[in-house]
Formats: structure tokens, C-alpha cells, sequence
């Protein structure tokens, strides 16, 4: 996607609310949302922004390049990047899970992780090795104890909106 990037539905106030960059000034607007039931969204970025094909390390690791998005089998190694906690990693512990965050709020087709996360880490990429998984959608514990997390698979999104990935 070269006008764009992929989130978690949640994260989205709706189709057309704007979003802003790291600086605070207007970076795009949301084209596409889902949530309950899926938990993605698209952002169609505004001129002067520009996306790159890779998975911030936050300084922890080397930024990960994006070459492609193959789906990683239960119990491949899987990593996250979230602006809260930022890059943690565990292993695939399940494949199209329906989660219940409470009030009706159903996610179905999710993959489960055994990697940690915390609020804020919504939306944030999950990639094995060079290969894009995923958006972080949410789950139980925190990065000081652990936990689990799942993840809106990211081939279920391109396809939905008719996206290509930007890979390297």
C-alpha cells in the first residue's frame, strides 16, 4: 500500500475521520473499518506523508524489512511492534479463534500469540521475520508479567479492501 497503512478496526472512529502523524499535523483519513466481528481498518494517507516497507525496532532491534506477507504457521516465532510497549515477541499459539471482548464485541478469524501487549499497542504490526502477519487487535496481561495477545491477520485486510502490500 503505497497511499496507506492498516490498522485495527477499534482503533478507527469511523470512515472518514482523520488521522494525525508523530508531529500532530493531518496525515489521512480513515477509507475502510470493521469492528465488532473483524478488527481492521485502512488509512489513506494525505500528500507530504509516504509509507516505507518496514516494521519499527523502537532501537531494541534493527527495523524489520517487509518482503511479503506468507502466514506463519502455529508455533512460528512472531514479533510485535506497538507504540506503548514496542517490540516484543513470542510464538503463533492459534489460527481463526473467535475472542470475546465483552458487550457483544465478537472478533472472529483471529490469531493468537503468546507475545505481551498493552493498551496502546493497538493496530501496531506483527511480522515473522520479513514476512507481515497481522495487526495487533488486543488481549490479557501486560509486558511486565505476560500474556496473550491476538491479531487481525493482514491477508484478510489487503483482500477485503482490494490493497496490495508495500514490500521491500
Amino acid at each position: 500500500m503505497y497511499g496507506g497503512f492498516v490498522s485495527a478496526g477499534h482503533c478507527s472512529p469511523g470512515v472518514g475521520a482523520r488521522t494525525f502523524g508523530w508531529d500532530r499535523s493531518a496525515q489521512g483519513a480513515f477509507r475502510g473499518s470493521s469492528f465488532p466481528g473483524n478488527d481492521y481498518s485502512w488509512v489513506a494517507i494525505d500528500s507530504g506523508w509516504w509509507t516505507v516497507p518496514v516494521v519499527l525496532g523502537w532501537g531494541q532491534v534493527s527495523d524489520a524489512l517487509v518482503r511479503g506477507s506468507w502466514v506463519a504457521p502455529i508455533g512460528t516465532s512472531v514479533c510485535r511492534s506497538g507504540s506503548t510497549s514496542h517490540w516484543h515477541c513470542g510464538q503463533v499459539t492459534g489460527m481463526n479463534e473467535t475472542v470475546n471482548y465483552g458487550n457483544g464485541a465478537l472478533f472472529y478469524g483471529a490469531t493468537k500469540t503468546s507475545v505481551c501487549a498493552e493498551p496502546g499497542d493497538s493496530g501496531g504490526s506483527f511480522i515473522t521475520g520479513d514476512q507481515a502477519q497481522g495487526v495487533t487487535s488486543g488481549g490479557w496481561g501486560n509486558c511486565s508479567s505476560g500474556g496473550e495477545t491476538w491479531f487481525q491477520p493482514v491477508n484478510e485486510i489487503l483482500s477485503t479492501y482490494g490493497l496490495t502490500l508495500h514490500t521491500a
